[in-house]
């Protein structure tokens, strides 16, 4: 295994950077910190130790003073250490299961790269802590619930910073396995089980919505992948129904030349290339549950229904959200969110200012728009589904794609219906969470963001329409298994092609009568999940993602 080494500065780290550390499950990620940083932290934390560390040093919030409506009342400087650590027993009031360690993961790459830009000014160690953390695999176990996405995810921090600090309350996951903190300490031998937190130290770890960041991050990644699947799951429902391809006409397009929608059409046309399935001769061919004119002549179809013909219309927009999101998540990567920040003084010296770069909001809006973009994007794919399944809807399709015996078989109808449950559970989740304000310690925060909650249930809607792509392949691969013979001679396109090889070597058709189709789902999610249809056809075609019209 070769390692690799990533430097952060706090300014240039990417959200490429970001996932592959998250999703390095053998840390051949080892990440260090650049010289410019630890020069610039040492100078700021000089200057407090030399000019602060008195009681007759200004108050500065939650570095001699204490947090929320106690931001008045002076912490002496005998007792500052003593504070930090019970900042921390205070804030650890989270609830549920934990976060994934990819979560955690994240989480602690993306606080040390905040502290590595020297506007936080906790001490060199503690970032050196966070990166030791992160270098030997042990991942602190935050509970999912009780952040209120203002002065930043403090409740799930606070479990992350007691970790740090060697508390024997504090979990973690190392090596697969479930332990206390000082037993990872002790077992990856990375430094002293107790690791003291000094003025500032502790208000730092736990300030800033860099929890609701990470769960953005991988949430928005997934989504991006995700997208990618479900068009290649729509060039498969557009080859089983034979559809009209004048819809993703560039012409009409360019006619309304909203990016996404462009991108859309193309990526289209470049997955269906070489497609006799999806032309005229091939909707000429009756299938035997067909609903046709008697007419002397067949009249073509001329256009098809709104969830074929309208996709590029509705794909479009979610591409174009997802640039938005893009970049609202790429500034929060590089920025310092928690309060108070440190900053240089022409002359020479610093001071210290209070501000409110912790609150969450641009991340909430950021999440429900994810939301709302991907369960839509569910939602015109379960209705290409309930399609497939229906002969009157389908052009002749068999019923439930259903073999054997009728009446003793029932066919894929079930599943089709587990996918509504999806479409509505998302509908609800998709419900905007950055408008849901409450006040919380005593008033003193009076407008919080939710984001942690929003960025939670974005990737909840996210995992859901894994399935839901995925159930669209399964259906179209079987619908184009049971046509096959009906269609001698006509071929699918370059990128569906590869798409349908790849589904079928992994879900062999269903031509028996039913079976435990809960097996059906699985692989069906897991075709998206892993990626592999979708390097088939970028195997076959190139990276069809990076399309333009």
């Amino acid at each position: 295994m070769t390692q690799q080494t990533l430097i952060i500065d706090g300014f240039n780290l990417t959200a490429g950077q970001v996932l592959a550390c998250a999703r390095d499950r053998d840390c051949a990620i080892q990440v260090g910190l650049a010289p410019s940083s630890r020069d610039a932290l040492k100078e700021s934390r000089d200057y407090i130790e030399s000019t602060w560390m008195h009681d007759g040093a200004p108050m500065m919030y939650s570095f001699n003073t204490g947090v929320g409506l106690l931001k008045d009342t002076r912490v002496k400087v005998a007792h500052i250490e003593l504070f930090q650590a019970q900042l921390i027993r205070a804030h650890a009031a989270g609830m549920g299961e934990p976060f994934s360690e990819e979560v955690s993961r994240a989480t602690m790459l993306l606080r040390a790269n905040a502290f590595a830009s020297s506007y936080s000014a906790p001490r060199v160690e503690v970032l050196e802590r966070l990166l030791a953390f992160i270098n030997a695999g042990i991942h602190p176990l935050m509970p999912q619930k009780g952040s209120v996405g203002a002065s930043g995810d403090l409740a799930p921090l606070a479990y992350l910073s007691g970790a740090l600090a060697g508390f024997e309350e504090a979990e973690v996951m190392y090596k697969g396995r479930r332990m206390s903190a000082p037993e990872a300490i002790r077992q990856a031998g990375i430094g002293p089980v107790q690791f003291e937190l000094k003025a500032k130290d502790g208000s730092a770890l736990i300030n800033g919505c860099t929890v609701s960041l990470a769960v953005a991050l991988l949430a928005a990644d997934d989504a991006r992948k995700l997208l990618l699947d479900s068009c290649i799951s729509l060039g498969l429902t557009l080859e089983a129904m034979r559809a009209e391809m004048l819809a993703f006409d560039e012409r009409i397009h360019k006619a309304r030349p909203h990016k996404g929608q462009l991108k859309t059409a193309a990526i289209v046309r470049k997955l269906m290339a070489g497609s006799t399935r999806a032309t005229h001769a091939a909707r000429a061919v009756p299938f035997p549950g067909e609903l046709r004119s008697t007419g002397i002549e067949y009249t073509p179809r001329i256009q098809d229904v709104y969830s074929l013909r309208c996709a590029p219309q509705v794909y479009g927009p979610v591409f174009d959200a997802l640039d938005y999101i893009d970049g609202i998540l790429h500034t929060e990567i590089n920025s310092a969110t928690d309060n108070p920040l440190i900053f240089g003084k022409d002359g020479g010296g610093f001071e210290i200012i209070s501000g409110g770069n912790f609150h969450g909001q641009y991340l909430a809006q950021a999440m429900d728009l994810l939301a709302i973009a991907v369960a839509d994007l569910g939602s015109i794919c379960e209705r290409r589904q309930a399609r497939l399944i229906d002969p009157t809807l389908s052009w002749g399709l068999p019923r439930n794609l259903m073999t054997g015996i009728a009446g003793v078989n029932t066919g894929y109808t079930v599943v089709s219906s587990s996918m509504s449950a999806l479409v509505m559970e998302n509908r609800t989740l998709c419900m905007p969470a950055s408008v849901d304000s409450i006040p919380a310690k005593g008033n003193s925060e009076d407008h919080i963001s939710n984001s942690t909650w929003c960025a939670r249930k974005a990737a909840t809607v996210v995992a859901n329409t894994r399935y839901i792509v995925g159930v669209e392949m399964l259906l179209a691969a079987q619908a184009l298994t049971m046509t096959e013979h009906l269609l001698p001679g006509l071929t699918l396109g370059a990128g569906t092609q590869a798409a349908y090889d790849e589904i079928r070597r992994r879900i062999p058709a269903s031509l028996d009568g039913d079976r435990w189709y809960h097996n059906d789902i699985a692989a069906a999610h897991e075709c998206v999940a892993s990626g592999a249809v979708r390097a088939a056809v970028e195997e076959k075609v190139g990276k069809f993602g990076d399309t333009a019209a």
